[in-house]
């Protein structure tokens, strides 16, 4: 699974800069997102599988503070991204004329180092905030990774602060996104909905399907990971849905934007063609 995870990313993020077709704005947030799902999976995965091989289901405090740092950088990261590539559909569809002019190069730039810089600063402060907490000897966690809020629950000391962060964090993090996400396909259905043409209603669609069926995986592995985590009592449950939000969304979105998408159907395969060249 780990594998046709960091293949299938690394083929999309390879199709997007070799065909010069995808080198438009929506196939460059693409391969941010390709890249951000690679690292997601790296922060969590070959730690697991050592874990497994070894029978050492151990993890060093520095280890699992760096666990905490990356995998909130790279989880919020993709909350950003998905509600940028919304924003892209949305001038896309709504504002096609002046599409290129909005959704410059510079533009895409900057929204993608702000969501970095902002996820970043996000993960410092948990990580300050997490150092600061102390732990009582062989506490375990459900998860197959350091996740912060099971770091939390298993803290000795006050945590009265970090909730309230953890919360505050979530609802900016990933509220702000989800709401411009929202936002963005309203206005895109009322967009479509006042088009005259058949034609031009299916392709308006067609470029937003790949998009919503990896939003959904998203926030609904996300959601079913906290709703798990919040009413289960089983640590079977809370670790099967733990993997689902860090492995199973990574590995899931190049199949989706692979097979529903005709423009990286066809850069995919001149990449195969161009392999036994070598």
């Amino acid at each position: 699974m780990y594998l046709v995870t960091i293949l299938g990313n690394l083929l999309i993020i390879l199709a997007v800069s070799y065909d010069s077709h995808l080198h438009i704005s929506m196939y460059f947030f693409l391969s941010n997102l390709s890249f951000t799902d690679f690292c997601l999976s790296t922060t969590t995965v070959p730690k697991m599988l050592v874990s497994i091989k070894t029978q050492r289901k151990t993890i060093t405090y520095t280890g699992c503070l760096t666990q905490v740092f990356f995998v909130l950088v790279f989880a919020s990261l993709e909350s950003f991204l998905l509600g940028v590539m919304a924003y892209d559909r949305y001038v896309a569809i709504c504002h096609p004329l002046t599409y290129t002019v909005i959704m410059n190069p510079r533009h895409c730039g900057l929204l993608i180092l702000l969501s970095l810089f902002v996820t970043t600063v996000d993960a410092l402060i948990h990580s300050l905030i997490v150092l600061n907490l102390s732990f009582c000897k062989h506490r375990a966690i459900p998860y197959f990774f350091c996740e912060v809020v099971q770091i939390i629950k298993i803290a000795c000391s006050d945590t009265v602060i970090n909730n309230i962060f953890l919360y505050f964090a979530a609802t900016i993090l990933g509220g702000v996104p989800l709401s411009g996400i929202i936002f963005s396909y309203t206005q895109i259905v009322s967009s479509i909905l006042r088009m005259s043409s058949a034609g031009g209603k299916y392709k308006a669609f067609s470029t937003c399907g790949s998009h919503l069926s990896v939003v959904s995986l998203f926030y609904g592995t996300g959601f079913g990971s906290y709703i798990t985590t919040a009413f289960s009592h089983s640590s079977r449950k809370t670790a099967v849905a733990s993997m689902m939000y860090t492995m199973v969304t990574p590995m899931m979105n190049p199949f989706i934007y692979s097979l529903r998408n005709r423009d990286m159907k066809g850069a995919l395969r001149n990449i195969i063609r161009c392999i036994p060249a070598f």
